[in-house]
């Protein structure tokens, strides 16, 4: 804070008036303004999401002669299943990327039950992607029953 010693219009005369020195204020808002521009742009997290297009709905059945997707799916009580198939989960990861190895498309379809605790399902995408799988679909509907 200053202070001013002048001749001033006050009722003592060579009285001592303060005065506001925003000098340092200045200069602490602009370093935190630089600051927070630099740091904004990092702050922000990228996810790469693909949608498919939406279904048209007079589109043909695929050929009857087509490859059935590979679906994995977990159930309430932690079984896996891939095409409704029941396997062990250290025989998973092995297992599938042989069969995705066998394909040209190299997509895996992933289907939990909605009452699955999340911790339960990633574990399973995560033995999934660790075997190799690069390309892991998340259902978000239920599948039809056959």
């Amino acid at each position: 804070m200053g202070m001013s010693v002048g001749e001033g219009g006050g009722k003592r005369r060579g009285a001592v008036r303060p005065a506001m020195n925003v000098t340092p204020l200045v200069d602490v808002v602009l370093v935190l303004l630089i600051i927070f521009m630099v740091v904004t742009p990092l702050l922000t997290k990228q996810l790469w999401l693909n949608v498919p297009p939406k279904p048209e709905e007079n589109a043909p059945p695929p050929p009857p002669d087509a490859l059935a997707p590979i679906v994995i799916t977990l159930g309430v009580d932690g079984v896996t299943k891939v095409n409704s198939e029941v396997i062990a989960r250290d025989e998973l990861a092995g297992r599938v990327v042989r069969m995705v190895n066998a394909r040209p498309d190299k997509v895996v379809f992933f289907d939990a039950d909605s009452r699955v605790p999340y911790a339960q399902a990633l574990e399973v995408m995560d033995l999934v992607r660790g075997g190799g799988v690069e390309t892991l679909a998340v259902l978000a509907d239920e599948l039809p029953e056959h």
